[in-house]
């Protein structure tokens, strides 16, 4: 969860659900020297895709398939340009053909059950 309710909102206190050893917020180095790095020592090669820009990747793609918003997105990860965001993870999203049927359904109700075929219509 990020410290604001809304993205450039204002600032709010809550219990933290993973703390460091003196209660306070975890930092990035934090978790990467103390949990990430004695993980890794299991014998898992050391990568770009085995570290926390994997973490990320992760959390990008479960926001987009759930149709969070790019800029939502964006501002989560702390991205300056959603532009940015959008060429980086444009594949993690869902089909647009798809999406936009489903919008189309939800706001006019679904398709009949027997629908006519065009060529059965007379001219």
């Amino acid at each position: 969860m990020l410290p604001w309710r809304e993205p450039g909102g204002d600032a709010v206190s809550g219990k933290l659900l993973f703390a460091n050893r003196n209660r306070g917020p975890l930092t990035r180095a934090y978790f990467s020297h103390n949990a990430w790095k004695p993980a890794l020592a299991a014998g898992i090669n050391r990568s770009r895709e085995t570290g926390m820009h994997a973490l990320r990747y992760h959390y990008a793609s479960v926001l987009l398939d759930g149709g969070v918003s790019i800029r939502v997105v964006s501002e989560y990860l702390g991205h300056h340009d959603p532009g940015f965001t959008l060429r980086t993870y444009a594949h993690l999203m869902p089909e647009s053909e798809d999406r936009v049927r489903d919008a189309i359904d939800a706001a006019h109700g679904a398709p009949a059950e027997s629908v006519r075929n065009t060529d059965d219509i007379e001219g």
